[in-house]
């Protein structure tokens, strides 16, 4: 009876082995769904533009910083492999809105909260289907209180605005959501 239940459960996991052998792509669980025969992404450079638009200001660092933290969502969501040229998955685009504005104010009409926000223009190139390829710009934001300055709240202003904006893009060009 043993040996039977081992044979069954053998026959079970080799016909599901092979069922996922033949899907269209790759899935993994974080949601990535990567188009057969891709194997490699580049992130170019995200220069900052922002101060370019009126109300932005130029954040020394952010193009870099941004750049990096797209490279790493990916990284660590496929089991793609980062190149400087040629990848299949091409990433590039500019910030082009970086700003700080108020959004409430007191009844000494002073700001009692503001709204940090970044905005990304992103073109997504797939060499290996055209079809997906498009240009979008992502933004999010980030509210602080007014009696606190930037420097004081970037780094977690950063990491969330960052976190959004890249689960974004990676859902939209590899989660397909």
């Amino acid at each position: 009876m043993k040996k039977r239940i081992n044979t069954t459960l053998s026959y079970v996991v080799t016909a599901l082995l092979a069922l996922g052998s033949f899907s269209c792509g790759i899935y993994s669980f974080t949601g990535a769904s990567i188009p057969a025969g891709t194997e490699t992404f580049q992130v170019n450079f995200f220069e900052n533009q922002a101060g370019n638009r009126p109300g932005s200001t130029v954040e020394p660092g952010l193009d870099q910083e941004f750049t990096i933290a797209l490279q790493d969502r990916i990284l660590n969501l496929t089991n793609l492999s980062l190149t400087n040229s040629n990848g299949d998955l091409v990433y590039e685009g500019e910030i082009v809105e970086f700003s700080i504005t108020p959004m409430s104010a007191t009844a000494e009409i002073k700001a009692a909260q503001n709204r940090l926000t970044m905005g990304v223009n992103l073109r997504y190139f797939n060499t290996k289907n055209e079809e997906d390829d498009f240009e979008k710009k992502y933004s999010f934001f980030y509210d602080f209180p007014a009696d606190q300055q930037f420097y004081d709240v970037r780094d977690n202003a950063l990491d969330e605005i960052f976190e959004r904006i890249t689960q974004d893009i990676f859902n939209e060009t590899l989660a397909k959501w």
